[in-house]
């Protein structure tokens, strides 16, 4: 074969200056010869055999450098061969073979098939001489060492594609044959029909070498740098394992699964060969799996094809069928022409004959036409008198039908000739036509307006003369519509047949009015409906009583005397189910419709339909939905819109309730059967929820109570933390020593009381005078069968003791507030003398509780029984509070000289001459709480130092939170005070330990 010009490097020298496997331009003296690379690699595998390896010696000036790459271009995988693969796999063995046996897709024994382009002269840096090197073909991979099976595989793996054209030439001297097989190995396949994506073609040539590339990574840095054309010396190592090149993108997957790795990935130490029949079997899977599907899909496309062409030909034949048959009917006609001697005469002859006919025909219809107009006139004014039967309505019909073609057919004809004089004339002859036809309309109209009574009155026989003509005119309009699309498509040809030019011109639309005249009818239904369900929204089912009852009658009756093509029964129910659905949704989207109509309606839906159920119609058979499937909607539209309600009710009464608080208005306070001071808007209040929460169970839904009940809970809370801010805004005035302190008290603390009585009377269970129980109990005995069990024991029964504790504690509140006011306002004057020099020669303790007996005498009749109690107890700690907290008034000092136990006596006394009175509390609470003062008396007299300790000890064990600031208080107000003493308490109470309990009067004086 001749050999071809040898050409600068292409291939292996384009690889090695570009990093790509190795490096042969940067160091000449390192690259091993195909020989060597071949006997490391077979003592490799002797070595795993237990045999000892034998290495051929090299010179001591080769070195072995890593050629991977980082820039190499990325491949979609191709397609494997597992029918090469096979032939490789049976020709490997221990030993190596020849070179022959390596190759591929020949035979052990054939010899290895080259090309010009591949046959390259490569200088062998041996003892051996120069020698003719086959380098790998695009059809075959040779080698000569057992490395070349590996490049045998990656060959059947990738085979060159057609566009691929190999190197003219490789220089031998600086390549490198195990770079160049796997480059070429790289190739994708000649078989390879799917263009690799998103990429050029593959090509070595394409590699370009990095700027700067980075050192190999197997070994470690030298100690100096290279040269810029030299490399690194590196040891000679025999069996070292070659670093495979970084990986490529992995082969497509065909049939879908895991992504094989590439081959090289996969054999790259010679011990993988025996992936080979496990790589086989993959491969020869996923070959089977893109066979299977291309099978397949080339089966549709057949069938497919197949199907099309039995079309066209189908097609093609009915074409030509068509083309013969007219070609027949066009010979027939020439030959009765040709028949025909004088058929021409004969067809002007015929044409003159017929328009003279049609002519006298005109004359006959224009001298006729006012006495027919006539006769329809008489039988019209006949049926005036009974338009309950109108005996002549077919014959009227049948007589202006063919008045009304008649003058078609007349102004069509003049329209054509274009004669505008006459066709005013005609115009004006024809006039009287049109108001017969109205009167005649208004008959049929009113028959139809009372079709129902008709039916239901049993008078089947002007309902079938109704559908006939009806049903005539629909005839009449459809032809009409017919032609005029002929004429719109087909002029010309429309023109030709004398058939479609006569009879009627125009839609005259009986079976639209027939329709309309349904809906009229039910319309005037509907607005009674609408009068009724307004004045009175439970009247809602009475009110649409007739819609079922047209229904029913037009199912029973109707039908069988109407054309079963009409389907009457179904146009009625479209007509007023529609009807229904547009009268419902009008109300809906009103947004001032009250909550009863609202509710109403919501309730309707469901009657409803199983209203139309009984008349035979399924609810996917309505369409649309008669609420539009808002139902879920308008229940939460309904519950915002009676919470909305409560809100804007509540929110009225606390207005109304704080305006006439501040402004002190009497009038707004009223006293109930038992003479207790109360609130007019409470008992509004609660009527007002009773009512929402009875609105709210007609839904029948449970969630929507509940939902309204929360609602009704927060608003009951807001109100009682409202009232209490209000109060506390208006008492704190009359702490300050400016304001006038008479204006307007007395009508405050009427205003409190009052205020007081109002929560009570929402708890009171206990009422003996009335024996009813409390507003909250009711409104729990009303909403308990109304809600789930589960709301009742998980919410409501909670936010019910809320609400208790907080009517309680707002009643409470009330009281310390008015008895705040006593001492703020009347005691202002009378607490800043107590322990002074002057509270010896005056009784302030009696003109106090001289002004509690005048409350109690103007307060206990209005005030409830449960309050009072409260009252008399609250007046008492309040007065002890004060009193000894007094202790540090401006001026306090108590000398041993003069006679204060005796004073602190005749307060006691004072005091409990005037909660005797009030026997229940006094031996409950008040005689024992009064005993503090005796411990004030007792630190009073106690010795300095240790008496005192002692007296500490013994008060802070029996009152945990007595508080060391009033200790320290009362010991300053001795006349003997040391430091010492409050020095020694201090470091008692560091070392004392006491145990907290129960809130202790002394925990309020501070």
């Amino acid at each position: 074969m001749p050999g071809r010009q040898k050409l600068p490097p292409n291939v292996a020298g384009d690889l090695a200056s570009s990093g790509r496997f190795f490096r042969a331009s940067m160091c000449q003296d390192a690259t091993f010869t195909v020989a060597q690379r071949a006997a490391a690699i077979e003592q490799h595998i002797k070595s795993n055999k237990g045999k000892e390896p034998t290495v051929p010696a090299k010179q001591g000036s080769e070195k072995l450098q890593d050629g991977a790459t980082e820039n190499e271009t990325p491949l979609t995988g191709a397609n494997a061969e597992p029918e090469n693969i096979s032939s490789n796999v049976s020709s490997i063995d221990s030993e190596t073979p020849t070179l022959e046996s390596l190759t591929p897709d020949i035979g052990a024994n054939q010899p290895l098939r080259t090309t010009p382009a591949t046959t390259i002269t490569t200088p062998i840096p041996s003892a051996t001489s120069s020698s003719t090197l086959p380098v790998l073909s695009l059809q075959s991979s040779p080698s000569k060492s057992t490395l070349s099976r590996l490049v045998a595989i990656a060959t059947v793996k990738r085979w060159p594609s057609p566009s691929f054209e190999p190197p003219a030439a490789i220089d031998a001297s600086n390549s490198n044959p195990v770079s160049s097989a796997l480059a070429f190995a790289n190739a994708p396949s000649p078989t390879d029909t799917k263009p690799i994506a998103d990429s050029t073609p593959y090509s070595l040539s394409l590699l370009r070498p990095r700027p700067e590339p980075d050192p190999p990574a197997l070994f470690p840095a030298p100690s100096q740098a290279p040269g810029r054309n030299s490399t690194p010396k590196l040891p000679h190592k025999p069996n070292m394992v070659f670093q495979k090149p970084k990986a490529m993108v992995d082969d497509s997957n065909i049939d879908g699964g895991v992504a094989m790795p590439r081959l090289e990935d996969l054999l790259r130490h010679p011990e993988d060969l025996d992936k080979i029949p496990a790589l086989k079997a993959e491969y020869s899977r996923k070959k089977a799996a893109v066979d299977a599907q291309l099978r397949e899909g080339l089966r549709d496309q057949l069938e497919t094809v197949q199907r099309s062409i039995s079309q066209l030909t189908e097609g093609q034949r009915h074409v030509l069928k068509t083309r013969d048959e007219l070609q027949g009917i066009d010979k027939l006609c020439a030959e009765s022409q040709g028949t025909v001697g004088d058929f021409s005469q004969i067809d002007k002859l015929a044409r003159i004959q017929r328009n003279f006919e049609a002519t006298i025909m005109m004359k006959k219809g224009l001298e006729s036409f006012h006495n027919d107009l006539t006769e329809v006139e008489r039988l019209l004014r006949e049926d005036d008198q009974d338009l309950e039967n109108q005996p002549n309505l077919l014959n009227a019909h049948m007589a202006i039908t063919r008045l009304r073609d008649f003058r078609d057919e007349a102004m069509d004809q003049i329209r054509k000739a274009r004669d505008s004089s006459n066709e005013a004339t005609l115009v004006e002859w024809f006039q009287r036509l049109d108001s017969v036809i109205e009167w005649f309309d208004d008959h049929v109209g009113t028959a139809i307006m009372n079709l129902i009574p008709l039916v239901q009155t049993d008078n089947r026989s002007m309902v079938v003369r109704l559908a006939l003509i009806v049903m005539n005119e629909e005839k009449n309009d459809s032809k009409v519509r017919a032609l005029q699309e002929a004429q719109k498509d087909h002029k010309a040809l429309a023109s030709r047949f004398k058939s479609m030019n006569l009879g009627p011109k125009t839609v005259r639309g009986y079976k639209e009015n027939f329709l309309k005249s349904i809906e009229l009818y039910a319309q005037t239904q509907f607005e009674k409906s609408k009068e009724t369900f307004l004045d009175d929204p439970e009247k809602l089912e009475k009110s649409f009583k007739w819609f079922f009852n047209d229904l029913f009658t037009v199912k029973q009756g109707m039908q069988s005397l109407m054309p079963k093509k009409w389907k009457i029964y179904k146009v009625y129910t479209n007509i007023y189910h529609r009807m229904m659905h547009d009268w419902l949704i009008e109300f809906v989207d009103d947004p001032e419709l009250p909550t009863a109509n609202m509710l109403a309606i919501i309730h309707w839906s469901e009657k409803y339909y199983k209203k139309m159920a009984k008349l035979g119609w399924k609810q996917s058979d309505l369409v649309p939905n008669v609420l539009d499937d808002r139902e879920g909607e308008l229940v939460r539209d309904w519950r915002n819109l009676i919470i909305k309600t409560l809100d804007e009710w509540m929110e009225r009464m606390f207005a109304t309730d704080k305006k006439s608080f501040l402004e002190r208005d009497m009038d707004a306070l009223d006293t109930n059967s038992e003479g207790y001071f109360r609130t007019k808007t409470l008992g509004d209040m609660w009527r007002m929820i009773h009512e929402q929460l009875m609105a709210a169970s007609y839904s029948d839904r449970t969630d929507v109570t509940e939902g309204v009940i929360d609602a009704m809970f927060r608003a009951l809370k807001t109100r009682q933390t409202t009232w209490q801010t209000v109060l506390d805004e208006e008492c704190a005035r009359y702490k300050n020593p400016t304001t006038d302190q008479s204006e307007g008290l007395q009508q405050l603390q009427d205003w409190l009381i009052a205020v007081a009585n109002d929560q009570i009377a929402c708890i009171d269970d206990h009422d003996e005078a009335s024996g009813q129980l409390g507003y909250l109990s009711r409104f729990n005995r009303d909403f308990e069968p109304l809600v789930t069990p589960k709301y009742l024991s998980s919410r409501a029964t909670m936010e019910l003791d809320s609400l208790r504790d907080g009517y309680v504690d707002l009643s409470t509140h009330c009281i310390s507030l008015f008895i705040d006011l006593i001492f703020t306002v009347d005691f202002r004057t009378t607490l800043p003398d107590f322990f002074t020099p002057k509270w010896y020669g005056e009784f302030a303790v009696k003109r106090m509780i001289s002004t509690f007996e005048d409350y109690m005498s103007d307060y206990s009749a209005v005030l409830h029984s449960s309050l009072t109690d409260i009252l008399i107890e609250e007046l008492s700690d309040e007065l002890l509070v004060r009193y000894l907290s007094a202790i540090r008034n401006k001026g306090a000092k108590l000398r041993r000289q003069d006679p204060f136990t005796d004073k602190f006596k005749d307060d006691v006394l004072t005091v409990f001459g005037f909660f005797q009175k009030f026997p229940d509390a006094f031996a409950a609470t008040i005689k024992d709480r009064w005993r503090v003062v005796d411990w004030l008396v007792r630190l009073l007299e106690a010795e300095k130092a240790a008496g005192v300790v002692a007296v500490y000890e013994a008060f802070k064990t029996e009152y945990w939170d007595l508080q060391l600031s009033w200790v320290e208080a009362v010991l300053r107000s001795r006349d003997d005070f040391e430091r010492s003493m409050v020095s020694a308490v201090k470091a008692k109470a560091a070392e004392l330990y006491v145990e907290r309990g129960v809130e202790t009067i002394m925990g309020k004086v501070r």
